[in-house]
């Protein structure tokens, strides 16, 4: 005959809180993760538009600065407001 052993329900309500505690740290480790991956995502995009207004501009200045050496703000301001950005 087979030796059979009692469960008493201590051991089951410490089972199922230690499930439930988990399951809870493992919901905040995924919304932790998720703000930073927006955070981290939302500053690359700012730095690649950062990036890429400020490449434009130095485009821009060095196309005025071979066409009008001496009028290279206005020439600046000129096309920027042409192209539909303020700069400043």
């Amino acid at each position: 005959m087979e030796k059979l052993e009692m469960v008493s329900d201590e051991n089951a309500s410490v089972e199922t809180a230690g499930r439930v505690f988990t399951q809870q740290r493992t919901l905040w480790q995924w919304l932790v993760g998720g703000m930073l991956v927006l955070l981290i995502g939302s500053w690359f995009v700012w730095l690649s538009i950062y990036l890429q207004r400020n490449f434009a501009e130095e485009d821009i200045r060095a196309a005025c600065q071979r066409v009008m050496p001496e009028t290279v703000q206005r020439c600046v301001d000129t096309v920027v407001i042409q192209r539909g950005g303020a700069r400043r």
